[in-house]
């Protein structure tokens, strides 16, 4: 059976993305980070690890584009996970006036919380949040996380679906040792710095526009240790395999300080 690593307690959404990404059987394993979910599998405890990468409300998720810097892991697979955000506690919603959850659960669902004047506590994670006011057992907090985790942990949904927006979702990449094979509808990752001068960047993204390869996503992330100076995260359609693609990698070498392709997998669409 599969082992997959994910950030959280038993019901967060990456446990849900990992369920609906692998069409087999699986074993899912929890881990307080997402550091410690990737070196699991850098030390081949489990399969695969899986992480968020960007939620269409609240952008993208800065500590794993950071571990993606740093990982010897390659991206092999890709999903995009609706998030359905549920109220839950031990009372009615007139009675609380603290919530709890994972910052990115907070800022998704804004308007909810400013709508009953709640006053929101970050919190590790999503699940991580039922099982925490689970032993708080009081009756004026309550959490935003899954059905799945207060099913987990045996406490009542209040309120579904409290997103400010209801197409909520979360990509989230899949990775492993290994490399995924070339198919006919392919994007890759990489990572690129260039030095502080005009137009390296426009040449970068040119080498791309020149072979009309579209580019699905970019975007930039302060280095740790150069104050001032960005990596920039670029996702464009092709397989690091095909001849094109790496004429575009050799080509735009010149340019960069620095480049890692952190990998080539099936692109993934909208469910």
């Amino acid at each position: 059976m599969l082992s997959v690593s994910f950030q959280g307690e038993h019901g967060a959404y990456s446990e849900s993305a990992a369920l609906c990404y692998f069409k087999v059987r699986i074993k899912t394993i929890a881990f307080k980070t997402f550091s410690d979910a990737l070196k699991s599998t850098d030390d081949v405890k489990t399969d695969y690890s899986i992480i968020p990468i960007e939620n269409s409300i609240e952008g993208g998720v800065g500590e794993s584009y950071d571990l993606l810097y740093n990982t010897n892991l390659n991206a092999v697979g890709e999903i995009y996970h609706h998030i359905k955000h549920c109220l839950i506690g031990l009372s009615k919603i007139n009675k609380i006036d603290t919530i709890y959850s994972h910052p990115q659960a907070l800022g998704q669902c804004k308007q909810f919380i400013q709508k009953y004047n709640l006053r929101s506590i970050p919190t590790y994670d999503t699940a991580g949040s039922v099982k925490l006011i689970k032993k708080m057992n009081k009756d004026n907090v309550g959490c935003i996380a899954s059905a799945m985790a207060a099913q987990i942990f045996n406490l009542p949904v209040i309120k579904y679906g409290i997103s400010d927006q209801p197409n909520n979702y979360t990509r989230f990449l899949i990775l492993a040792k290994s490399h995924s094979h070339k198919t006919d509808d392919d994007k890759t990752s990489i990572i690129f710095s260039t030095i502080h001068k005009p137009g390296l960047l426009y040449e970068v993204i040119k080498r791309f526009h020149d072979k009309s390869i579209n580019l699905t996503k970019i975007e930039s992330r302060p280095k740790k240790q150069n104050v001032g100076e960005y990596n920039f995260y670029v996702d464009f359609e092709g397989h690091v395999d095909s001849l094109g693609i790496q004429k575009i990698i050799n080509d735009i070498l010149k340019y960069t300080t620095f480049l890692k392709i952190i990998g080539s997998y099936p692109a993934a669409r909208l469910t």
